[in-house]
């Protein structure tokens, strides 16, 4: 096909954020629509797509250019000004590398990404320059009739760049390059200097336009209407060539030199093998020190087993020995020792690190080496999960630190390797659906409200994120308003052609990258303005290609959990290593048992709750098991593992050989070790051929799954004597658990973090609960969780105190024993640096005796009116002061107090009255009265986020437990209907929010939040009846009693909730004839049931259980009409174990009964 005369050199893609607009890849297809030969990409100071955009152009047939527009500071001047330049050759990109990194890293923050001209020196081999138009120096020089200074930068130019400059001329109407094209012409033939035609472009095609002017408003944080705003040019297109060559006809020239550039710059970024530093010298050296260090680490891990006989030594070394040689081969000895290093300098200055992650729990050597801390051989873990001989693949290792340290450890890493070798990579963000309709609607003056609520109806679930064009496709609500108003369909048309393009940039969470050399001559580098850490131009997916190695150093706040609860032990003189806490623990599995795991690591879901009280784990492979199982499609299976654990069905195995591996799980496949093992024990694989099959597996490529059924249906032939029928079945159902068997590895190490987070909860649930709660101090919904759990087990929660309190959580000996201590920067409004200052002082001085002592001595700058009136109404000061009402009075006074307090001790002064005075005689505050029950709660509410020490909803218990009512903590423990069934229930909570919304068929209904004493939760009610109750209700912070409809849609979701009806409590009385149904699965829980039965009014409390017998008969019992059947018994009878489906619902006619 015969290309078009024209190459398009100056294109800014959309990773000029904010002011290009075509994705790189976009960039390569239309060069081959347009029928371009070659395309050059040039963003400014910036090679952030260069690799995806080379390869698609390589994949399209058209030849890449790479280059970037570079900011160069004009001498003797603030300008800067702007030079193309383009890669000709790898010292070309070495060169570039080195400039772009040197723009964004060497240059002052406050400054736009620039270098100084004689920084260019030396770094312009293999690169080709243009002037660069009307960002080009010498172009707005001549432009502005400094002819003599623009000789001179050309000069420069020249120098640097010797038969490698080409003057650029550019016609778009735009003034200075109309301006100084004359003079541009002149200089060129007077220095026999190439000329070369481009149209600078920002976005693909011409009605793209006033997306890119709304683009430009965005990046500048104007509106359209605003007169002096950045504004497009209509021209900044990506212009054909027939329009190129109509725009040059008298230079043609300057379009053929286009395709000289091209010819000269037949170039790529290069892909390289993995580049490390050495920590041994060389290979052999690393490998030597590799299997030196990791004999030592397993002869110290062996150590400790004590009962371990020679024959299971032998089968440790020669794992070893087989992991070691393998490593070796693939050539990773170097990255393995340095991964050790980092984690044990980390071990070395207690910082927590996390067992293992991913499938690295599966190296023996990473265990040796202390990088992991689980026992491959022991829980069964495969090395060529991690590290497949037969796929040659850069190893992994995701480490956890502890998340308030973790930069301590990259700051070694930095330290040891150099800071110019060490980087973290960079992430972009993208303008997503609700995103950029919030931008839009900024730059076209739209009301906060009116986009808000547009951006509502767009779903936004976080792992499906609806796009737009999907949204009006699905979203009814979101469509109406599209359809029906014109300033909404202006919106969503404008942020349609927006979606998707990248914002903002940003840095990995986790990875960083090491380098053997300044990472600046292998990759470009960028400076996030929110760290002084070199960051990499290319996103993860691309900088591994480059040569450098991704380590990631992940933050887990469980660690800084654990490590929290030991040193808060500390304090009471016990030392504790969770390392060596034993796996059979009664105590951790009584509390797993039922279902007591709020805060537990991976176990606090209610759906996990619950999960826990039906299968009751009692070994440490049930724990990895469930942490694998629950999750959508694995979970289906958990009911049938539990009934197989109880021994209620028996344990099958698909094949009788395959018991060794399967009997763990009870028959069921659960792991990816597990299908990897299956192939290797019935067809003879090794074991990474069969992860090549697990993969495949996964992948369902139909050729790759032909080819690997026919070797396994012969290999099972040959191996186990399997006819060909079977064997193909066998496949089948392997390969069905393939498609979601989780990686045992990863499990295993969760798992562990689960169950010493357990054992804590188990033996010192106190240093627990407020471990926890120091890393949820700004998230009131989880501290509320926390408070309610404590409670619920029975530990004290002591209210703030200024005396007693920490800025944390704390712990504190009581007459009874140990109590939680509320942390005072857990309070909203108050300020945690406050908070220690005040603390501080205390620490200092002493407690503080009174109200003067404690305003006399406050810190500088550590209380303000706002400070002060949470602390008040939190009861910080009730033992210097019980009555709130009269300190909220006086507060204007007591702060006076403390800045006369303040400026006396600043000019050295004693105290007016001497330093023997009783502070009491002192202070005179102003009586007032103590602030009302309710009034009281109100404001505790304001200040913790939830009720502290009691919830309006306490006035009503007696009423609301003798109508049935329950918590509705005990409702989500007690779980749903199964299936598509629906339970009835009654509830007492306070309406606190109730939003208004209208169905499909156009009827009224309420989505209400409600709190009770055991949490918050929200329920639709759709009875239009109660829609405006509700919303009168929400405004008076009303109590009802409320009878409510459960269904469980989602297994792993808590029940839903709707509300059927609903009455203010103020006007309930007296009790209701009640009906309590439950399903009994033993005798001892029946006893349970009789002890707990009172007698009640006649007539007023049936109970009726149905006894859960092995065989299709399960009968009901009446037992009788005359018990005292409310909430309360309710709430107890589900916390007896063999108890469950509790039902409590009023009696509504002479002869109900429950089916059987």
């Amino acid at each position: 096909m015969a290309f078009a005369p024209f190459v398009p050199l100056r294109v800014l893609s959309a990773f000029s954020m904010l002011e290009g607009a075509i994705e790189p890849k976009a960039i390569a297809k239309l060069a081959t629509e347009r029928g371009f030969p070659a395309i050059a990409m040039c963003d400014r100071n910036g090679l952030y797509g260069s690799v995806p955009f080379a390869q698609a152009c390589i994949e399209n047939g058209v030849q890449p250019i790479v280059g970037a527009l570079l900011g160069v500071a004009r001498p003797d001047s603030d300008q800067i000004d702007h030079l193309p330049l383009y890669v000709q050759d790898d010292a070309g990109w070495l060169n570039l590398c080195r400039l772009v990194s040197a723009a964004h890293l060497e240059r002052p923050l406050e400054q736009v990404p620039h270098v100084q001209l004689a920084a260019l020196e030396g770094y312009t081999d293999g690169l080709i320059a243009l002037t660069g138009a009307s960002e080009g120096a010498v172009t707005r020089l001549l432009a502005q009739g400094q002819g003599d200074h623009a000789a001179r930068y050309l000069d420069r130019l020249e120098a640097l760049f010797p038969q490698r400059l080409y003057i650029e001329l550019a016609r778009r109407g735009e003034p200075t390059e109309v301006a100084a094209e004359e003079a541009l012409l002149d200089l060129a033939y007077a220095r026999d200097l190439p000329l070369v035609a481009t149209n600078p472009a920002n976005f693909a095609e011409p009605h793209f336009y006033k997306a890119h002017d709304a683009m430009l408003c965005i990046a500048n944080s104007r509106k359209l209407w605003e007169e002096d705003r950045p504004r497009s040019a209509k021209a900044a297109y990506v212009k054909s060539a027939p329009m190129m060559q109509e725009l040059f006809v008298d230079l043609p020239e300057a379009l053929a030199n286009t395709l000289t550039i091209a010819q000269r710059c037949a170039f790529a970024p290069p892909q390289r093998a993995p580049i490390l530093p050495s920590l041994a010298g060389d290979l052999e050296g690393e490998a030597r020190m590799l299997a030196e260090d990791a004999r030592r680490g397993l002869d110290a891990r062996l150590a400790i087993y004590e009962d371990l006989s020679d024959q299971e030594r032998q089968t440790y070394y020669e794992r070893l020995d087989y992991e070691v040689g393998i490593i070796h081969n693939m050539g990773f000895p170097g990255y393995f020792l340095i991964v050790a290093d980092f984690i044990k300098w980390a071990k070395d200055h207690n910082i927590p690190v996390g067992p293992g992650r991913g499938s690295g729990a599966g190296s023996l050597v990473a265990w040796s080496l202390t990088i992991t801390d689980l026992d491959p051989i022991r829980l069964g873990l495969l090395f060529e999960r991690f590290l497949n001989p037969e796929r040659v693949s850069m190893p992994d290792f995701d480490i956890d630190f502890c998340e308030t340290r973790r930069g301590e450890v990259i700051r070694y890493v930095q330290e040891k390797y150099g800071a110019d070798k060490v980087a973290q990579i960079i992430t972009f963000g993208k303008m997503k659906a609700r995103a950029v309709l919030r931008d839009c609607g900024r730059i076209l003056d739209m009301s906060y409200g009116q986009v808000d609520r547009l951006c509502k109806m767009v779903p936004n679930h976080p792992t499906d994120p609806w796009s737009l064009p999907r949204a009006l496709n699905g979203a009814a609500e979101f469509k109406g308003e599209y359809d029906n108003d014109n300033e909404v369909r202006t919106l969503v048309d404008l942020a349609m052609q927006l979606e998707g393009l990248p914002r903002n940039s940003s840095t990995h969470a986790a990875g960083v990258v090491i380098g053997d050399r300044p990472l600046a001559e292998l990759v470009p580098l960028y400076r996030d303005p929110r760290s002084d850490m070199p960051v990499t131009q290319f996103d993860m997916k691309v900088v591994e290609g480059a040569g450098l190695v991704k380590f990631d150093f992940l933050g887990l706040k469980t660690l800084s959990v654990l490590q929290k609860a030991v040193d808060l032990l500390k304090r009471r003189g016990i030392e504790c290593d969770l390392g060596t806490v034993s796996w059979d623990d009664q105590a951790v599995y009584d509390l797993m048992q039922r279902g007591d795991t709020v805060g537990v690591f991976q176990l606090e879901s209610e759906g996990m709750r619950r999960t826990l009280t039906a299968v009751k784990p009692t070994k440490f492979e049930d724990i990895i098991a469930l942490v694998s199982l629950y999750r959508p499609g694995p979970m289906d299976n958990i009911p049938l593992f539990g009934k197989r654990k109880a021994g209620v069905e028996p344990i099958e195995y698909p094949h009788a050989k395959l018991e060794g591996i399967l009997k763990e799980t009870y028959g069921i496949f659960v792991y990816q070790e597990q299908v990897m093992q299956a192939a290797q024990i019935l067809a003879g694989y090794s074991l990474g051929d069969a992860d090549l099959l697990r993969r495949a597996m996964g992948k369902k490529v139909q050729a790759e799954m032909d080819k690997q059924r026919g070797r396994f249906v012969e290999g099972c032939k040959e191996v186990s004597g399997i006819e060909a029928q079977q064997a193909n079945e066998l496949f089948d159902l392997i390969d069905k658990f393939a498609g979601y068997g989780f990686n045992k590895s990863h499990a295993a190490a969760y798992a562990l973090l689960a169950y010493q987070t357990a054992w804590l909860k188990a033996h010192y649930p106190e240093e627990f609960y407020a471990a926890a709660m120091c890393f949820d101090m700004d998230q009131s919904e989880k501290l509320a969780l926390f408070v309610d759990d404590a409670r619920r087990n029975e530990i004290e929660v002591a209210p703030p105190d200024l005396n007693r309190s920490e800025a944390e959580f704390t712990v504190e000996r009581t007459d009874e024993g140990y109590a939680v201590r509320y942390g005072l920067a857990g309070l909203r409004n108050v300020g945690e640096k406050a908070m220690e200052a005040v603390v501080a002082e205390r620490e200092a001085h002493g407690w503080f005796e009174s109200l003067d002592d404690f305003f006399g001595r406050l810190p500088k700058g550590a209380m303000n009116s706002r400070q002060l009136e949470a602390l008040i109404a939190a009861g910080a000061f009730d033992r210097l002061e019980p009555n709130r009402g009269k300190l909220a009075e006086n507060s204007d006074l007591l702060l006076a107090v403390a800045d006369a307090a303040i400026r006396e001790r600043a000019s050295g002064q004693e105290g007016l009255f001497g330093g023997d005075d009783t502070p009491g005689e002192r202070m005179r505050l102003k009586e007032a009265e103590d602030w009302p029950r309710a009034d009281r709660m109100a404001r505790e509410r304001e200040t913790f986020g939830f009720y502290f020490s009691a919830h309006p909803i306490e006035g009503f218990r007696d009423v609301a437990s003798a109508n049935g009512a329950r918590t509705y903590a005990s409702l989500m423990e007690g779980g749903g209907p199964r299936g598509d069934g629906r339970s009835g229930a009654v509830l007492a909570a306070m309406v606190e929010g109730a939003k208004r919304g209208r169905t499909k068929r156009g009827k009224d209904f309420v989505r209400c939040d409600f709190s009770d004493t055991s949490g918050a939760f929200s329920a639709a009610c759709f009875e239009e009846a109660l829609v405006p109750e509700f919303t009168k209700w929400a405004e008076e912070s009303t109590c009802v009693l409320l009878t409510v409809e459960l269904d469980s849609p989602s297994p792993d979701e808590p029940p839903r909730v709707t509300v059927r009806s609903a009455r203010p409590l103020t006007q309930v009385s007296g009790g209701q004839r009640m009906l309590l149904t439950l399903d009994v699965e033993s005798e001892a829980a029946l006893g349970e049931i009789a002890l707990a039965l009172q007698p009640g009014p006649p007539g007023y409390g049936e109970v009726q259980v149905r006894l859960m017998l092995p065989g299709p008969q399960q009968p009901v019992l009446r037992l009788g009409h005359d018990y005292k059947v409310d909430g309360t018994l309710a709430d107890a009878l589900e916390g007896i174990e063999g108890i469950g489906n509790i039902a409590l619902v009023p009696k509504t006619g002479p002869q109900l009964h429950r089916a059987a």
